[in-house]
């Protein structure tokens, strides 16, 4: 486990795991624990290599977005991508519920 989040991580990744929640607190209007425990939930279980990790071919937003939102009418996860997600109704997405609080995914209080 490395800082907040339940992932074995070097400093460079765990930036890029920040920036994760950063994207979910900004463009969700989460809570910063919320957001890790989501980000927990979905990776938790991803082994992920030193910075820069395959991961980093794309874009925080891209790997944060499905932590939260489900797939919408046309069977596709927004990518964070203005262009890609033009088509995307935001509010018509159905979003996963958060994981248990008595959960290992919760790190951070509040």
């Amino acid at each position: 486990m490395t800082e907040e989040f339940v992932l074995d991580l070097d400093e460079g990744m765990l930036e890029y795991f920040r920036d994760m929640a950063d994207v979910l607190v900004d463009r969700c209007g989460i809570s910063r624990p919320e957001a890790v425990a989501r980000i927990n939930r979905q990776y938790a279980d991803l082994e992920v290599d030193p910075y820069p990790d395959l991961l980093c071919h794309e874009a925080p937003e891209f790997w944060a977005l499905p932590a939260y939102y489900g797939r919408g009418d046309h069977d596709h996860l927004p990518t964070g991508d203005p262009d890609a997600d033009a088509h995307i109704d935001f509010s018509r997405l159905p979003v996963h519920p958060a994981p248990p609080r008595d959960s290992r995914f919760w790190t951070l209080p509040g």
